[in-house]
């Protein structure tokens, strides 16, 4: 015998004579006018409240990656979603079942959920359940009524709940349709924004920050870190990672999830970190936080090298899908691009600075000029022989800067050009600020690696005070 406060089966109960035409033509064409999923679920609950003579009404749909039922609560240009598990409540055992429920006494049911009148500070005194499906058939959540205004919900009320709702499929089906195509397309320009972001920033420290920001927020979690291999020392390390503030996280390239990750290639998509005996809760006690789930994958580059990972923490509202794993990965793919590229630039600065401070170091002015005559670089020691400052000679064409008492230099310098080997001249002179200065001078013609001409430098050795001491020493005996 069933119970009073379950309904039959769709095919056992007839639809109710309370349920005209005009009504159901009303709901299709109320529906009709939303221009939102969210519109249109509030309008279903506006219309079946008010039908049935009900004190509330909730929607809550069914998000299959999470196992979650959830409905959208409006607060002021905003809306948050509560959620609960699609097995807990009266609502959950609607979904999971496919059948209808009239309660009388909701604190009387065990089935009832008590917390959220805690929480919303309303009464639950009776519901009205029944299960709301797509075209198909499939179940894809619940309607929901409380508090009947006026004696008691009836089977009546529930079949016509579901007459409503089910005259609601094909406009909800379309919205629901709509949504996630527009939420796709957004998801998938903020994809392209970031790749494109990425490619153009060549600075590995703001690089890794926009990165981890963009991971994080990309797939609504709560941290993210991205773990690179230091090749020298077989650890991956990051000093870039939400909530790490100053602090520096190394580890071995084989240990913990981040380690097996990097080591095998594969990616972990971990729901309960602590149930898990290759998380490491060391780090949660050193940085203060709880980790539930993780969403770890390798940073491949181009040559199939792994060089890193990353690391996603917290997924909100439940454990990581099959959905957050392929974004991520695609993601990755561009990380690993953007790693290189910063990498590559971070090497070629600090060759740079290699280079500039062995010049700045040397004794000898060094004088680069390009291939169109323009003086691009002078030394510390260049500027000090030649007596001038960094504004008198950077930027000006060489030929000026020389001028006649110089001249000879320009003309080497244009020999040196045409033949593309070095000329010496030991022990000439030459004037700069009005005094002469002896000096041995090397012009060596500057070629890229692939022979290309980039113009030529110029060696001075100041050896004045060498040629004024020379005759003292040829004539100084000891005693």
């Amino acid at each position: 015998m069933r119970e009073l406060n379950e309904s039959p089966t769709g095919a056992a109960r007839k639809r109710p004579k309370s349920a005209p035409a005009e009504l159901l033509l009303s709901v299709s064409n109320r529906l009709a006018l939303s221009r939102s999923l969210s519109e249109a679920l509030d309008t279903l609950v506006e219309i079946t409240a008010t039908t049935i003579g009900a004190e509330r009404g909730s929607i809550f749909l069914n998000d299959p990656s999470t196992g979650e039922l959830y409905k959208r609560v409006a607060e002021g240009k905003f809306s948050r979603e509560i959620r609960m598990l699609n097995t807990v409540g009266v609502a959950g055992h609607v979904f999971t079942t496919g059948k209808g429920a009239v309660i009388h006494d909701a604190y009387g049911d065990e089935r009832f959920n008590a917390e959220i009148d805690s929480k919303t500070g309303f009464t639950t005194g009776s519901i009205l359940c029944a299960p709301l499906q797509n075209l198909r058939g499939e179940r894809i959540g619940v309607s929901q009524l409380l508090n009947k205004k006026e004696g008691k919900f009836t089977e009546t009320d529930l079949a016509l709940l579901e007459v409503m709702i089910e005259q609601s499929a094909i406009a909800l089906e379309s919205l629901r349709t709509v949504e996630e195509v527009e939420s796709s397309r957004k998801q998938e320009l903020e994809f392209l924004n970031v790749v494109s972001e990425v490619s153009s920033e060549l600075k590995l420290g703001p690089l890794l920050q926009k990165l981890i920001a963009t991971i994080t927020r990309m797939l609504d979690a709560e941290r993210s870190t991205l773990f690179i291999n230091d090749e020298k020392t077989n650890e991956l390390f990051t000093e870039i990672g939400e909530g790490l503030g100053s602090t520096q996280i190394r580890l071995p390239n084989s240990a913990g999830i981040a380690g097996t990750v990097f080591t095998t290639r594969e990616s972990m998509n971990i729901p309960h970190a602590y149930a898990d005996l290759r998380f490491n809760p060391a780090f949660d006690r050193k940085t203060g936080f709880f980790t539930r789930s993780i969403l770890c994958v390798p940073v491949i580059n181009k040559d199939g090298k792994a060089i890193g990972v990353t690391q996603v923490l917290n997924k909100r509202g439940g454990p990581f899908t099959g959905e957050d794993e392929a974004r991520l990965k695609a993601f990755t793919s561009q990380i690993a691009i953007g790693l290189e590229n910063a990498k590559l630039f971070d090497d070629v600065q600090n060759m740079k600075n290699y280079n500039e401070s062995m010049l700045e170091s040397m004794a000898s002015g060094v004088v680069t000029i390009n291939e169109d005559g323009i003086i691009l670089t002078c030394n510390r020691s260049g500027l000090d022989i030649m007596r001038v400052d960094e504004t008198e000679v950077l930027l000006r064409p060489a030929e000026e800067f020389f001028g006649e008492a110089n001249a000879w230099v320009v003309e080497k310098m244009k020999q040196v050009e045409e033949s593309q080997t070095q000329d010496v001249m030991v022990d000439t002179e030459m004037e700069f600020g009005g005094e002469t200065v002896s000096a041995n001078v090397t012009i060596m013609p500057l070629v890229s690696t692939h022979g290309k001409k980039l113009g030529s430098m110029v060696m001075i050795e100041d050896i004045s005070t060498e040629k004024r001491i020379r005759p003292c020493l040829a004539t100084w005996t000891p005693r």
